[in-house]
């Protein structure tokens, strides 16, 4: 019998997204863990209101171009993110180096669920109370990750995940962001407002939204560029995944400003909860995950209706974690449908399967297994972390770039611009994007430092 448009089993791409759709599933793919820990600590080390300017700065000139080159090859190739290229009239080589942005959201995806399992278990204890019984959270968060208790929320996110990508594009992906995305907009709101009333908030607001230029420097740019180009989700597939489910009336200039939007008003209003929070409550905002587990805790053991708080915090991280986790697994998953002809669920069980297996010995690096824990000076989970973010995304996004602004004869026809507004894309792309993208590898990898 042949397979029905929206069959979630069918391993072609005739499964679509409408337009709200994909905007709010693009959208769920960028609105990450990172943003909620590592933007306020870049944000208040390097000037406050004025790196958030660089920051946007730095997103329209490098992400978006990015992003919506992303967009045009994926929708133009129908294929995934290692066969797009290719399908988009690209040359074999593309297809092999588009193998990157397959394997390097698999391998974060092995680590990030495991973080993922960590949001739902604080979530439960937090609603619970459990989690206020004692005020050693430093000494929760170490006995509970050195434990065997997060590979057991490891698989509980994974199976939510698969889940999730198991029921299709339309039926299972734009139905989990429709319903969790404006979730998040509430939550973010109500933490907002909760973090702003706080005694003692408005220095929080006031470092926060005051800039100081002083603190702008070489290196300062260099982080906005990074953070601009990883809080979009580019160079790991995610995009030209989900740009070969978008209809071609869709305009993928329009989508593009949306989905940046998106970004910038999902990191202003992180600020906006920790940076009040951070500063009510005498906190060092620049601890990265140790200040979400550990310090955030404390801060809501001493507020009134704490462990509500605390728990709606959590599980907009869940959220959030979600449904970056979704955006990750669709990649592999699109590309083992492409390659051998499975059906979804066949793919995603095995794919699932394999990120769990692989994601083992990061989970269990936290203490279990001590040859995990420090191998050259940085744990398992660490060096995955390290190899990823600085190294694959970078490499892959400027894979996108060169065939884009290089080797793309169709470029104009796939973007869909006008003529005006097509030679600044391609000029961005051929002039401007590569030197900051390798500038951005070459920072993040150590070869260069500047102050």
């Amino acid at each position: 019998m042949k397979k029905q448009l929206n069959d979630p089993a069918a391993p072609g791409k005739q499964d679509r997204f409408s337009s709200a759709g994909f905007i709010l599933a693009a959208i769920g793919s960028s609105v990450g863990l990172g943003n909620m820990w590592k933007f306020p600590y870049i944000t208040g080390e390097h000037g406050g209101a004025a790196f958030f300017l660089l920051f946007i700065i730095c997103l329209i000139l490098i992400g978006l171009p990015v992003l919506l080159a992303e967009l045009a090859i994926g929708r133009a190739g129908r294929g995934s993110a290692a066969t797009s290229f290719v399908k988009a009239g690209g040359a074999k080589i593309f297809g092999r180096l588009g193998l990157l942005q397959v394997i390097a959201p698999f391998l974060i995806l092995t680590f990030y669920v495991i973080v993922a399992g960590w949001t739902l278990h604080y979530a439960v204890m937090s609603f619970s109370g459990a989690l206020y019984e004692s005020a050693d959270f430093t000494g929760q968060f170490g006995s509970f990750t050195a434990g065997y208790m997060p590979i057991v929320w490891q698989v509980v996110a994974i199976a939510l995940t698969g889940w999730v990508v198991a029921r299709g594009v339309s039926g299972g992906i734009e139905k989990f962001n429709k319903i969790l995305i404006p979730g998040l907009v509430i939550l973010l709101i109500v933490l907002m407002v909760r973090a702003v009333t706080l005694p003692g908030a408005g220095e929080g607001v006031s470092f926060f939204l005051n800039p100081d230029f002083s603190k702008l420097s070489a290196e300062a740019a260099l982080v906005a560029l990074g953070h601009a180009f990883f809080s979009l989700s580019l160079g790991m597939g995610i995009l030209l995944t989900y740009g070969a489910y978008v209809d071609k009336r869709q305009s993928l200039g329009q989508a593009t400003l949306a989905i940046g939007a998106g970004d910038l008003i999902y990191a202003f209003i992180a600020g906006l909860i920790i940076f009040p929070t951070t500063a009510s409550f005498g906190i060092a905002p620049d601890a990265g995950p140790k200040l979400v587990f550990i310090a955030l805790p404390a801060a809501f053991s001493a507020m009134p209706l704490g462990a509500f708080f605390g728990g709606l915090f959590f599980i907009l991280l869940a959220i959030a974690a979600l449904t970056s986790a979704v955006s990750l697994l669709e990649v592999p998953v699109s590309y083992v449908m492409d390659r051998w002809h499975w059906g979804r669920t066949k793919a995603v069980t095995a794919v699932s399967l394999l990120v769990l297996l692989l994601g083992l010995p990061s989970a269990l690096s936290f203490g279990i297994v001590p040859g995990l824990e420090d191998i050259g000076g940085k744990s398992f989970f660490d060096w995955l972390d390290f190899i990823t973010s600085n190294i694959l995304l970078p490499v892959g996004g400027l894979i996108t770039i060169l065939f884009a602004g290089y080797f793309w004869k169709t470029a104009a026809d796939a973007a869909g611009l006008k003529a005006g507004w097509f030679r600044v894309w391609l000029f961005m792309l051929r002039y401007i994007a590569p030197i900051l993208v390798v500038l951005v590898l070459l920072h993040t990898t150590g070869v260069i430092k500047v102050e």
